[in-house]
């Protein structure tokens, strides 16, 4: 299969394309950069030059293709700010991917986020889809992105094999500079391992390289209209992250107050209060993924989130 990949040199891009080189596919991925374009081809990808403003370049891409996942976001301008922007510019790939594929039973896979789903309970693929995609998404920002979902998902009803993946907010592994690395590096700017309130509120969580086999079944066998949970971990405490943070870098593990967490954690606080498990029983059910990698404590415990001073 011919496949087409947005964010392919990304974090998780950059294992999905060789998971689907080795599976038989031909991998096309976008590249907005020289560096991105050198990536794609010493991983055997071929490049299409582009950006995600590039409507009718990700059209015509797309419509080359046997199927299209889409894994790229503007991180650049939503964490300067501009997140309704980057939101945006999201749901018009995606609306663009889906009209291209309309009628050709081709896959489209696109990823989501399990966060907001169903917050304080364990959330699953049933949970968090809305009236419809049409609607406007109200007050715009992450609500933007579950309307995007939803319009990837309303394609199944005109012949595209649509599917979403939706990841936890931390997808970890060996060169993460997400969440779990942010975190590591305020507890060494701060001289404590900290965590808001008592700390059982729960994080989701998976290997960067089971969430990029996860995307290749997605393409491979998800029937139309799917959603799938990437989700290994389904809640890890993160006073539990926290300790073992802790221990790594021989510091004090304490509590922050709610009222303190934004001047300790900064623009993390949020995120960090946040208590949303998820599920993934009925996505192992329907494509027969099984995670294979270490867990997430697991993993902060072989240390290489520790080895460098400015991590």
């Amino acid at each position: 299969m011919r496949v087409f990949v947005t964010g392919a040199s990304g974090w998780i891009g950059s294992a999905l394309v060789p998971e689907l080189i080795g599976a038989g596919h031909q991998v096309v991925g976008l590249a907005r950069s020289d560096a991105s374009a050198a990536a794609l081809t010493a991983a055997g990808a071929e490049v299409h030059r582009g950006t995600l403003d590039d409507l009718g370049s990700l059209r015509s891409a797309a419509a080359a293709s046997d199927g299209v996942i889409h894994l790229a976001f503007k991180h650049d301008i939503a964490f300067s700010g501009d997140f309704q922007g980057a939101a945006d510019a999201d749901r018009r790939a995606v609306e663009t991917f889906g009209e291209a594929l309309v009628g050709s039973d081709r896959p489209l896979v696109i990823a989501s986020g399990t966060g907001g789903v169903a917050p304080g309970r364990v959330a699953t693929e049933r949970d968090g889809h809305g009236p419809g995609p049409a609607v406007a998404a109200q007050g715009g920002g992450p609500g933007t992105r579950s309307a995007t979902a939803e319009l990837a998902l309303s394609f199944a009803s005109r012949g595209v094999r649509s599917s979403i993946v939706r990841l936890p907010p931390t997808n970890y592994g060996e060169g993460d500079h997400g969440f779990m690395a942010t975190l590591v590096g305020i507890a060494r700017d701060k001289g404590v391992s900290g965590y808001i309130g008592d700390g059982t509120n729960r994080w989701p969580a998976v290997h960067r390289l089971d969430s990029a086999h996860l995307f290749r079944l997605a393409l491979d066998k998800a029937p139309a209209g799917s959603t799938l949970h990437g989700v290994a971990d389904e809640g890890v405490p993160i006073r539990d992250i926290a300790e073992v943070i802790g221990r790594h870098l021989n510091l004090p593990v304490v509590s922050i107050s709610p009222t303190d967490a934004a001047e300790h954690f900064a623009w993390l606080a949020g995120f960090l209060a946040a208590d949303v498990p998820a599920s993934s029983a009925l996505t192992r059910e329907l494509v027969g993924w099984q995670p294979a990698r270490p867990g997430l404590l697991d993993d902060l415990g072989k240390g290489h989130y520790f080895h460098h001073p400015s991590t």
